[in-house]
């Protein structure tokens, strides 16, 4: 659900503010809006096929994307760079968010979203894989958001088809696969002098997702209906605009100019957000574990945004 990768806040010179703006914005949009999308996607689902469902949202938003990105000047990227981008957007918008779209159809959003909180575990031991070693104090973080996941986890129910339930659990895995796949590209390509920005990167992964998630909604089956409530096709639009162009971009963002614990922190105040949301509107059992879960997902946070006291400090 593609960096100086050192320092959460990126900032290579002391005349740069203690806390890049940008920063905080991104991760508003993406610590608030897509707390959001698990109820829209919940409610989207009662009514249409989800893979379908999925491909209109991000083909839908990733054509207007490519046109702001292409009015900004950026260059239509090469064959080679869109072939290089069809497994990260697989891996995202197919594994991480259409594997959450079909589980929905049974589980809660508040269950789903407490199961994604795991995210950041995955993308962990992954980015180790990979070279990135988080640090002592990263780890701690980690286990600590994950021990408030478990306690969440006492309130909104997981109960489902157990097909469901397993893409439920595969899709954290997935989106931290294309997170840490996406992160790799953009390296290789700012070395090979072919850097795209962040809204042409952004257009391109949705796009190839979108058509990756048609293609997989044909195959499973999936057929729209002749006819869909406002509130769905309402609850698609919220979707492409708010969470895939706006947040998802804001992911991006993060992804390239902040590490990777700080970029995933997200998911760890989705789970509370997203359990309000659902109790809020849909009428979603809230547990009494949420405040107990809260402070624990809310330490782990702040922990993974305190910046080191030195330049190679890992604490």
């Amino acid at each position: 659900m593609s960096m100086s990768l050192h320092d959460p806040v990126a900032a290579p010179s002391a005349a740069k503010p203690a806390i890049d703006p940008r920063l905080i914005a991104s991760l508003a949009a993406v610590y608030v809006i897509w707390s959001s999308t698990y109820l829209g996607i919940r409610i989207a689902v009662h009514e249409l096929p989800p893979f379908l469902m999925a491909a209109i949202r991000y083909c839908a938003a990733g054509v207007i994307m490519l046109g702001v990105a292409r009015r900004r000047g950026g260059a239509w990227p090469s064959p080679r760079q869109w072939l290089r981008t069809v497994p990260v957007g697989a891996l995202l918008f197919v594994g991480g968010n259409g594997f959450i779209a079909m589980g929905e159809q049974t589980v809660s959003s508040g269950g789903a979203a407490v199961v994604c909180a795991t995210m950041p575990l995955w993308l962990g031991v992954l980015s180790v894989v990979t070279g990135e070693r988080p640090s002592r104090r990263e780890w701690f973080s980690l286990v600590l958001g994950f021990i408030g996941v478990v306690v969440l986890m006492g309130g909104p129910s997981l109960d489902g088809r157990p097909l469901h339930v397993v893409l439920i659990l595969l899709a954290p895995i997935c989106w931290s696969l294309g997170s840490v796949l996406s992160r790799r590209r953009a390296a290789a390509s700012e070395l090979a002098g072919a850097k795209l920005d962040t809204t042409m990167s952004s257009a391109m992964q949705m796009l190839t997702g979108g058509a990756a998630l048609a293609v997989t909604g044909v195959f499973a089956g999936e057929a729209m209906p002749a006819y869909a409530s406002a509130q769905a096709w309402l609850a698609v639009a919220y979707l492409a605009v708010f969470g895939s162009l706006i947040a998802f971009t804001a992911y991006n963002w993060l992804l390239r100019n902040a590490r990777a614990t700080v970029a995933t922190s997200y998911a760890y105040v989705n789970p509370i957000l997203a359990v309000v949301f659902g109790a809020a509107v849909s009428g979603e059992r809230l547990g009494v574990t949420t405040l107990v879960a809260n402070l624990l997902i809310a330490g782990a946070v702040a922990l993974a945004l305190r910046r080191p006291r030195g330049p190679g400090a890992r604490r």
